[in-house]
């Protein structure tokens, strides 16, 4: 189980704690399941009824039930990113990648109101010009999330259980040398692949402040003169580069 849920089981079980303490005790509300009125009766057996099937059914969800993994074909939202991120902040290995996972969203968007709103200052929204920067903005934006994909990807495929296992059986010397190599050579690949995959996501957030510096000192422009823009040049290149690769 992932210290996430852990600390949810727990909160769960001091929650229903707290709440028997509150219903049933006599210095609160003092609720009896016999000897009082109908009314109190009926009210603390209701509440002892929900108290046990709650106990019950949320221990059984987190000890034995499976962990929801959101897939990737479902994601069409910001908020989708996010909540898929969220499930796995409870692995230790990436948490601390899955809270900047999360900041990187939240500065893109930031980053995206910003030129759209300085470009709304400066070009009528029907204009060539402000339809052009809004386009790239867009494909800029699909390119972060196509990123994003593949790394929740990788966190869904991600056993850290199964990594945990094999760190402690290697310090315990229960399997040879080239088989904890060899395991240790994959789980090595994620986390690779992770940290690189969270450098590419803040080169992309740096090529839109470079774009956002450039636009923010632009009064009017023609149309023919946005592709020559250094900004616009650094991030066309990196639209047609993925579109090589998708």
């Amino acid at each position: 189980m992932t210290r996430n849920n852990v600390v949810k089981l727990l909160g769960l079980n001091v929650g229903i704690a707290v709440t028997n303490t509150i219903i049933f005790s006599p210095g609160l509300l003092g609720v009896q399941l016999g000897g009082g009125s109908a009314l109190a009766t009926a009210f603390g057996s209701a509440a002892l009824f929900v108290s046990i099937t709650v106990f019950f059914y949320g221990n059984y969800q987190f000890l034995v039930g499976k962990e929801q993994v959101v897939q990737t074909n479902e994601l069409n939202t910001t908020e989708d990113y996010l909540e898929a991120l969220r499930a796995h902040k409870g692995k230790k290995t990436f948490e601390q990648i899955v809270i900047l996972l999360i900041e990187q969203i939240e500065r893109l968007q930031k980053k995206k109101e910003k030129i759209l709103s300085i470009l709304g200052q400066i070009f009528n929204p029907n204009e060539m010009s402000y339809q052009k920067f809004a386009g790239v903005i867009m494909d800029v934006e699909d390119i972060f999330y196509l990123n994003l994909k593949s790394i929740i990807n990788k966190l869904n495929a991600f056993d850290e259980d199964d990594y945990n296992l094999i760190r402690k059986k290697h310090a315990a010397q229960r399997f040879s040398q080239q088989f904890v190599a060899d395991k240790f050579k994959v789980y090595n690949e994620y986390i690779t692949f992770m940290k690189d995959s969270v450098e590419d996501n803040e080169e992309i957030l740096l090529k839109l402040d470079k774009l956002l510096l450039e636009i923010a000192g632009l009064n009017s422009m023609e149309n023919g003169q946005i592709e020559q823009m250094p900004g616009m040049i650094e991030i066309d290149n990196l639209i047609k580069q993925t579109k090589l690769y998708k």
